[in-house]
């Protein structure tokens, strides 16, 4: 059953991967894992630093808040040589800056996105780029390109440093709310992920889960799966479920009318 009363829609929250970009997680990684650790090359080796980068970004789960995603993925990439941290974390940052924006990618979009977006920036929602924010804000700036949507005004984007919680923990979305100074009861987590975006209802906030990636495209998760291994929560079932062009529909029903 849906939280949010007609006209009090104040905030839109997009999940980014196989939401707004439709791609195969399984082949962009194995790229984005080869690449990376190319840069890294004279740090460790590239089976070490994979598994060293894969554990590092687990980790994050285990953030309950008191430091940046950041300061807690480098305190545990960097463990052993602490004494590097701060020439590693630029190095991070030299890779999405000049490197990730090469990566060989095969994306397509959903149907009618850009028409989504033209109608919602009309309207006085605010809109928020809620992918995991185990990234810099480069990289999620330059996934955003590749949809397109560099140009649109984004009230807040949620990456590695401005963060603190990771999906699929309910605090995430509370931060979030805290962040844009909006109740959770007011705010829309629209994603394709059934536990990493539909659990921002535990925390007040209605759901939208997209279906533009085939149910039995299990390759669309494999990477979040394996992000959140041993995590478990119930979650509630969608307050909304369709293809991303059919939100404007719902924030028609929420109460506007453009």
């Amino acid at each position: 059953m849906k939280r949010i009363n007609c006209n009090m829609l104040k905030a839109i929250l997009f999940d980014l991967d196989n939401t707004l970009i439709l791609f195969n997680e399984s082949d962009f990684y194995d790229g984005y894992f080869e690449r990376i650790a190319e840069t890294f090359s004279d740090v460790m080796p590239a089976a070490r630093f994979q598994e060293t980068l894969k554990n590092a970004t687990i980790s994050l789960l285990r953030n309950q808040g008191e430091v940046s995603n950041a300061r807690f993925f480098m305190n545990a990439f960097a463990a052993g040589i602490p004494d590097r941290s701060e020439e590693l974390w630029q190095l991070f940052l030299h890779f999405y800056k000049t490197e990730f924006d090469n990566l060989e990618r095969n994306i397509s979009l959903p149907e009618s996105l850009h028409e989504l977006f033209d109608y919602l920036i009309k309207t006085n929602i605010k809109l928020v780029l809620a992918s995991n924010p185990i990234f810099p804000m480069d990289a999620q700036l330059r996934r955003l390109a590749w949809a397109g949507l560099e140009h649109i005004p984004f009230y807040y984007v949620t990456h590695i440093e401005n963060m603190s919680f990771c999906k699929p923990r309910v605090e995430y979305y509370k931060q979030i709310c805290q962040k844009i100074d909006e109740s959770p009861e007011s705010c829309l987590m629209v994603g394709n992920d059934p536990v990493n975006d539909m659990v921002a209802a535990r925390a007040g906030l209605s759901t939208y889960l997209t279906t533009d990636v085939r149910d039995d495209d299990s390759t669309s998760l494999t990477v979040s799966r394996e992000l959140r291994v041993g995590w478990t929560s119930d979650i509630p079932e969608p307050d909304f479920k369709g293809p991303l062009a059919g939100l404007k529909n719902v924030v028609e029903q929420l109460g506007y009318k453009k």
